[in-house]
């Protein structure tokens, strides 16, 4: 079954993402996709979706999406401000970390997200039921708004824009919530050093493991620039044969001052790399926002594979517990229809 949404506000850079692009690297194609993918595997899950269906990706502030055709149900994973606002009503408010199902004419309205400083994740991803069926770009709807791919022609929402995406199936009245907020871990992000810890001093590593270092202004999904302790190169130099990179990998320039690469980040670089964000935690970079530190642990490869598959088997766990519940007031069918009311029926006299 069809559905349709129009975005009424378009909210602040917010763009649709899936896992990722994967398999195009050597054609110089970035992998893109979600910032958090644990976090858009959670706003799937909620809506019985697929872990790498496309879903809105929320720095800041969301949409205001109105259900043009169909009925249509939505997640919200992540501390973020919502509202309803159907045909029989008045605006409802929305609590997050569970569903939300709408009809043609209702219009839900996206808000703020929490900021990180309060104890919540940085960013939100609100799941559609189905998935948002815009056109798959090179096997994936992730947006990657340098080149254009994927998405909405390629960019961030417009107020304007229609969006095919699925209907529905079987019973409206049935909504989803999680056992409670996905969280990840805390600590310092965990990195396998490397594969250039040669061309960095003693001195450079060792501070680089021991002290903080500040997220500037200067970072977005291509890469998140650090501020700290400049961290000197040995002999080797600050420059090396451009060779692969990958989200994660963590180049030192000249400066000294470190870049993590994110989603978006080049294929190919020509700065030594000092250490590499283990899978694990890499998610956890997409809710660090300029002005907050950051700390570096050390890691081997057969640590940061267990980390993997304890995360792995944690969202397993968390998917396993979200429970099905009924609003207030809504219409059990089913109930209606299995009751036997003609059973229940007496013989009515108007002589009594």
């Amino acid at each position: 079954m069809s559905a349709q949404l129009e975005v009424v506000t378009a909210g602040l850079v917010v763009a649709l993402q899936d896992r990722g692009r994967f398999g195009y690297r050597q054609l110089g194609v970035p992998v893109s996709g979600a910032l958090d993918p644990m976090l858009l595997a959670a706003a799937n899950a909620l809506v019985g979706n697929a872990a790498d269906a496309a879903a809105f990706e929320i720095l800041l502030t969301g949409p205001t999406l109105k259900v043009r055709a169909g009925r249509v149900r939505f997640s919200l994973a992540g501390e973020i401000d919502a509202s309803l606002q159907n045909t029989r009503g008045k605006p409802l408010r929305i609590e997050p970390w569970r569903t939300v199902t709408l009809g043609p004419g209702d219009t839900i309205r996206i808000g703020a997200v929490a900021p990180p400083q309060s104890g919540g994740p940085g960013i939100a991803y609100v799941g559609i039921s189905g998935g948002v069926e815009v056109p798959a770009v090179l096997a994936s709807r992730s947006t990657y708004a340098r080149a254009g791919l994927g998405g909405v022609h390629g960019r961030a929402l417009a107020a304007g824009d229609l969006l095919p995406c699925r209907g529905i199936a079987g019973d409206a009245w049935l909504e989803f919530r999680a056992p409670g907020p996905w969280v990840h871990a805390e600590g310092p992000i965990r990195v396998v050093p490397g594969p250039q810890a040669d061309h960095f001093t003693d001195e450079a590593l060792q501070a680089f493991f021991s002290q903080p270092f500040t997220v500037t202004r200067d970072s977005d999904r291509m890469g998140m620039r650090l501020e700290g302790p400049a961290l000197a190169h040995s002999a080797l130099g600050a420059d090396i044969a451009s060779d692969g990179v990958t989200p994660g990998a963590i180049q030192v320039p000249a400066n000294g001052q470190p870049i993590i690469l994110m989603a978006d980040c080049q294929t190919v670089g020509g700065y030594p790399k000092i250490a590499t964000v283990i899978r694990a935690d890499l998610a956890r970079l997409a809710h660090v926002r300029p002005g907050m530190s950051l700390h570096f642990q050390g890691v081997s490869l057969a640590e940061a594979a267990a980390a993997r598959a304890a995360q792995a088997q944690q969202l397993a766990l968390w998917i396993g517990r979200i429970a099905r519940f009924r609003p207030p007031g809504a219409f059990d069918e089913a109930a209606l229809y299995g009751g036997n009311l003609v059973s229940g029926m007496i013989r009515a006299d108007p002589r009594d």
